[in-house]
C-alpha cells in the first residue's frame, strides 16, 4: 500500500470518502475533515443507482457542496453489469448483490486512492444499520476482499470495529471518531445538526434492485438472456410485457416515458403509436413478426384513454420514420393483458 504513503514516513493524510448523497457517507467524511484531513468524494454511478440518473447526479453534486466536499463522478455501469451475472455472495431480498456491490466500489476506491496519492479510504458503513452488508463478520470481509486491509476506515462505527493503519499512525485520532450501532438514526441526524448538513437522500431512497416491481423485471429479463445495458435501461421505462420467450412489448405510461422510450429505441426494434388520436408510445424489442407487432397494436389502444372494445384504431407503427406502415386493431381483453404483463 506504498502509493498511499510517502515514503517510510506517515501516510499521506489525504482520504478517498465514497459518497451516494445519503447521510452516512457525508456525516463520515465531515468526521475525518474536522481532523484536519484533506477528503475527496467517489461518488460510483450505474444504471441501477436511480430511475433518473442525471437528477441523482446532480443531487449527490448538491449534497456534497452543501457539504463543502469536492466530489467525482464515476460510471461503473458495465463493471457491476458483470457482477450481478455472478454474484459471489448471492442477492438480498430482491436482486441486490450488495455484497458483491461494495466489494467492487471499494476495489474501484482502492484505485483512484494510489491515483491520487491518497492514504484510506471512507465509507458511512454503521455496524448493525443493515441485515446483510453491515454485520460485523460482513464487513471483516468486505474490508480483506477489497484489498484495503487497514486502509478502510469507517468513521461512525470506528470505536466498535478493529484499529486501522491512519488510526495507529495517529494521521485519524481514533478516539473522535464514533461508535454508532445499530439502525437507529438519532445519532446521525445530531451529528448532521452539528456540522450543519442538511442536503442529503431519504435512508428509503436509493438502488432499483431492491424495489419488487423493478427486480421482478430484470429477473424476466435473466431469464429470457438478455442483460445488457440498453435492455436494463429500458425497465425503467412503462409498463412491460412478455410475448414471447425472446420478444418484449413496452408501453409509456405518460410523457416521460414516452420520451424515454423514443430515445432508448435501437435499431431492429419497432415503434408503435396511435394514427389519429393522443396515446401511449409502444416499444417492440425482440422477434418481430406480424403476430408480435398486432399484440403490440393492441397493447397501444388497451392503454389509450380512448380506447373502446367495439371499435378499431389505426395504429402506426415503423422501425424508422421514413417507412411507417398501420394496422387497425381493438383492444385487448384485460385478462389477456394481466396476463402477459411482466
Amino acid at each position: 500500500m506504498a502509493d498511499g504513503a510517502e515514503g517510510k514516513g506517515k501516510m499521506n493524510p489525504k482520504a478517498i470518502a465514497l459518497i451516494s448523497g445519503g447521510l452516512d457517507g457525508l456525516l463520515a467524511a465531515k468526521a475525518v475533515m474536522e481532523q484536519g484531513i484533506e477528503v475527496e468524494a467517489a461518488c460510483f454511478v450505474m444504471s441501477f443507482a436511480s430511475r433518473d440518473l442525471d437528477f441523482f447526479k446532480q443531487k449527490v453534486r448538491e449534497a456534497c457542496e452543501d457539504a463543502d466536499i469536492p466530489v467525482k463522478m464515476f460510471d461503473i455501469s458495465q463493471e457491476f453489469l458483470e457482477v450481478l451475472k455472478r454474484p459471489d455472495h448471492g442477492f438480498g431480498s430482491n436482486l441486490n448483490p450488495c455484497i458483491d456491490c461494495k466489494i467492487l466500489m471499494l476495489r474501484r476506491a482502492k484505485g483512484i486512492m494510489e491515483e491520487e496519492g491518497a492514504g484510506f479510504v471512507i465509507t458511512g458503513e454503521v455496524l448493525g444499520e443493515r441485515p446483510m452488508s453491515q454485520r460485523r463478520e460482513t464487513l471483516n470481509m468486505i474490508r480483506k476482499m477489497s484489498m484495503l486491509d487497514g486502509y478502510l476506515l469507517r468513521p461512525l462505527s470506528a470505536r466498535l470495529l478493529e484499529e486501522t493503519i491512519p488510526e495507529k499512525e495517529g494521521v485519524v485520532d481514533r478516539e473522535a471518531l464514533f461508535d454508532i450501532r445499530g439502525r437507529s438514526r438519532k445519532c446521525q441526524f445530531e451529528l448532521a445538526e452539528k456540522y450543519g448538513i442538511k442536503k442529503f437522500f431519504s435512508p428509503a431512497g436509493g438502488c432499483l434492485l431492491t424495489d419488487p416491481g423493478f427486480s421482478r423485471r430484470l429477473k424476466d429479463l435473466m431469464q429470457a438472456g438478455k442483460m445488457e445495458l440498453d435492455d436494463i435501461n429500458l425497465l425503467k421505462c412503462g409498463r412491460h410485457f412478455r410475448l414471447d420467450a425472446a420478444t418484449k412489448a413496452i408501453v409509456g405510461r405518460d410523457e416521460k416515458d414516452n420520451a424515454g422510450i423514443i430515445v432508448l429505441k435501437k435499431e431492429g426494434d419497432i415503434l408503435l403509436h396511435l394514427k389519429e388520436k393522443a396515446g401511449p408510445y409502444v416499444l417492440l424489442r425482440g422477434e418481430l413478426s406480424s403476430s408480435n407487432i398486432e399484440k403490440a397494436a393492441l397493447l397501444c389502444v388497451s392503454h389509450s384513454k380512448s380506447k373502446n372494445y367495439f371499435s378499431n384504431e389505426k395504429i402506426l407503427y415503423w422501425t424508422d420514420d421514413n417507412n411507417k406502415k398501420d394496422i387497425l386493431v381493438g383492444a385487448m381483453e384485460r385478462a389477456e393483458v394481466e396476463k402477459i404483463r411482466v
